[in-house]
C-alpha cells in the first residue's frame, strides 16, 4: 500500500501494560513472530503486554484482559496510567491479508500495574485465555532498558512510557 493511502487509515485502539515487580523491574516477553504489519527486527523482539480494545470495552478492563491473555497474570493492582493516548505507525506492509492491515498503526493507552502474585502465575499460554500465544519467554527487566529492546517503530512510545512510569521503577 502506498504511504499516502496508509496515512488515511485509522489507528487501532490499543492498551499497553507495564507490570512492575516488587523490585521495580518490568515484565517483558519475547515475541514468537510477526503479526501482520507488526514485524519483528532481529535483536528487538521484546515488548510489554499490549493489545486491542474491544468495541465498548472499558480501557482498564481491556488492559487487564490483555495482561491475562498474554501472561496469565490476574494478580495485579493498578498503580498509574499515562494521561495521554500515544500513537505509532506500522512499517510498510505488503504481506498477506491481515486484520491489522486495516489500520495505520496503534493508538495506545498505557497502564502501570504492580504484580502481587507469585511467579508461577505467569503463563504465556494460559489455557482459558482463548488466544494463541504471542510470546516464547519472559523475564523481569529494568524499565530504562526497554526502549533499546523493542522494534524501532515502537521505540518513541517506550521512551515516553519509561519517562512517565520511572517513579514506579524505584521499587514497591
Amino acid at each position: 500500500m502506498p504511504l499516502s493511502d496508509a496515512a488515511a487509515l485509522p489507528y487501532r485502539p490499543n492498551v499497553g501494560v507495564a507490570l512492575f515487580d516488587a523490585r521495580g523491574r518490568v515484565l517483558i516477553a519475547r515475541r514468537i513472530g510477526d503479526d501482520g504489519p507488526e514485524v519483528l527486527v532481529p535483536g528487538c523482539e521484546w515488548q510489554m503486554p499490549q493489545g486491542g480494545i474491544d468495541p465498548d470495552e472499558d480501557i482498564e478492563a481491556a488492559a487487564r484482559r490483555e495482561l491475562f491473555e498474554e501472561t496469565g497474570v490476574r494478580s495485579a493492582s493498578l498503580i498509574g496510567a499515562h494521561p495521554a493516548w500515544l500513537t505509532y505507525d506500522f512499517p510498510r506492509y505488503d504481506g498477506p491479508p491481515h486484520k491489522l492491515a486495516a489500520f495505520r498503526g496503534q493508538r495506545q493507552r498505557w497502564f502501570a500495574m504492580r504484580f502481587q502474585g507469585v511467579e508461577g502465575e505467569i503463563d504465556l499460554a494460559p489455557a482459558d485465555a482463548g488466544a494463541e500465544p504471542e510470546f516464547s519467554e519472559w523475564r523481569w527487566e529494568r524499565l530504562d532498558r526497554l526502549p533499546a529492546m523493542v522494534v524501532p517503530y515502537k521505540r518513541a512510545i517506550y521512551l515516553e512510557v519509561a519517562r512517565a512510569f520511572a517513579p514506579f521503577a524505584e521499587g514497591g
